[in-house]
C-alpha cells in the first residue's frame, strides 16, 4: 500500500502488573505509555495544531519515497495462505472484471486508495509519537465495517432479496476479533486520554454510515476499502514489531490477549480466517511481542478475507462442510441477482437492451 504509517522507536512503557485492580478497559497510571502522558488537555491540541499538521503532512510526503521501498519486505512477510482445499485457493483469487466494468473497478479502487492515504496522513500527524493511542483509534474504527456489512445483509434478508448466512457469520467473527484487539489496546493504556476516545468514537460513528452507504451502492467497493484499511493495519503493526521487537519481548502479555488467544473455544477465531482450514493456526502468547505478532497476523487474515469478498458469492465459512455446499440452496448465488445499487442499475440496463 502506498501509505505505510511510521511507528515510533521511543522507549516502551513499563511491564504491566498481573495483579492490577483497576476497572476493566482502563489501566493504572503506571501502565500508560510515556508519550501518552505528554498530552495534558485539549489546549495542547489547539495550540499550533494547524502549523504542526502542515509540517507533518509535508514530512509525510517527503518520506513517501522511503516508505514505498519498505513496502516490499512488508509484503514478503505477509503470512502465506494455506492451500489445502480448492475452496481456499479460490478464496484468495482477485476479482476478474469484464471490459465493461473495468473502468468502474479502477475508479472504485483509486478512490479507496486516495481516501485511505488521506486518513493515514491525518493519523501520522496526530499520533506519530504515541503508538498505543494510535492503535486504540485504529481498532475502534476497524470494527465498524463488519457490523455495517451485517446490518445491510440483515436488511436485504428482511426484504426477502437473498440470504447470506456465511457472510453474516464470517463478518461477525471478524468483528469479535477486532473487539479483542481493542480490549488489548485499552489494557495497554491507549484510551487513557479523553481526546483520543472522543476522536475514535466520533470517527467510528460517521464511518459506520459511510460504510453502510458504500456497501449498499457497491459491496465490491466497500470490501476493497476494508482491504486497504486492513493492509495498512498489517503494515503498521509489522513496522512497530521491527522497531520495538527486543523491548516487546521483555514485557508480559496483557490479560485480555491471554484470555482470547489461549481460550479453549476458538471457533470464532477460526471462522474469520477463510483462507485457512479450522485449527490450522494456534498462536502462542509468551510476551507482548507475541501479542503484536498475533494481531499483525490477524490483520493479514482480514485482508485476505476482504480480498476474497470482492468476487461475488466467493466467500465461504471455513466450517462449511463440502457436502452442504452443493445442497444448501439458500446460500447459492442466483445468476440474475445483483449485489448493490450500481450493479442492479447496470444489469437492468443490460437486460433492456
Amino acid at each position: 500500500m502506498a501509505g505505510v504509517a511510521s511507528a515510533s522507536a521511543a522507549p516502551l512503557p513499563a511491564a504491566p502488573s498481573s495483579s492490577s485492580s483497576s476497572p476493566a478497559g482502563r489501566s493504572p497510571p503506571s501502565l500508560l505509555p510515556l508519550r501518552a502522558r505528554r498530552l495534558h488537555g485539549p489546549a495542547v491540541l489547539a495550540t499550533g495544531m494547524g502549523r504542526r499538521f502542515r509540517a507533518e503532512a509535508i514530512r509525510t510526503q517527503r518520506e513517501k519515497a522511503e516508505q514505498e521501498i519498505e513496502v516490499s519486505p512488508v509484503e514478503e512477510s505477509f503470512p502465506v495462505r494455506e492451500t489445502g482445499a480448492p475452496e481456499a485457493a479460490a478464496a484468495n483469487d482477485p476479482p476478474a472484471p469484464t471490459e465493461d466494468d473495468d473502468w468502474v473497478v479502477r475508479f472504485e479502487q483509486s478512490f479507496n486508495i486516495f481516501l485511505t492515504d488521506s486518513i493515514i496522513v491525518i493519523l501520522d500527524a496526530l499520533y506519530r509519537d504515541r503508538d498505543y493511542a494510535r492503535f486504540f483509534v485504529l481498532e475502534t474504527i476497524a470494527r465498524v465495517p463488519y457490523f455495517a456489512f451485517i446490518s445491510v445483509l440483515h436488511l436485504y434478508e428482511t426484504f426477502g432479496w437473498w440470504r447470506r448466512a456465511d457472510y453474516i457469520k464470517v463478518h461477525f467473527a471478524e468483528s469479535m476479533n477486532e473487539f479483542h484487539h481493542l480490549l488489548i489496546m485499552e489494557e495497554l493504556g491507549g484510551n487513557s486520554v479523553w481526546v483520543d476516545r472522543f476522536l475514535a468514537r466520533f470517527s467510528a460513528f460517521f464511518y459506520y454510515f459511510m460504510t453502510v452507504a458504500m456497501y449498499m451502492l457497491s459491496p465490491r467497493m466497500a470490501y476493497h476499502f476494508s482491504e486497504c484499511v486492513e493492509r495498512h493495519a498489517y503494515s503498521t503493526y509489522d513496522k512497530f514489531l521491527k522497531l520495538n521487537g527486543e523491548e516487546l519481548k521483555k514485557l508480559p502479555a496483557p490479560e485480555a490477549a491471554i484470555n482470547y488467544y489461549m481460550n479453549e473455544d476458538l471457533y470464532l477465531f477460526d471462522e474469520f480466517q477463510t483462507s485457512r482450514a479450522p485449527c490450522s493456526r494456534r498462536p502462542k502468547v509468551d510476551n507482548l511481542y507475541d501479542v503484536f505478532v498475533n494481531i499483525r497476523d490477524d490483520e493479514a487474515e482480514h485482508c485476505k478475507t476482504m480480498k476474497a469478498c470482492q468476487t461475488h458469492g466467493n466467500l465461504r465459512s471455513p466450517h462449511s462442510m463440502p457436502s452442504n455446499i452443493e445442497t444448501d440452496e439458500e446460500c447459492i448465488v442466483p445468476g440474475n441477482d445483483c449485489e448493490g445499487i450500481m450493479d442492479c442499475v447496470k444489469k437492468s440496463l443490460t437486460s433492456e437492451d
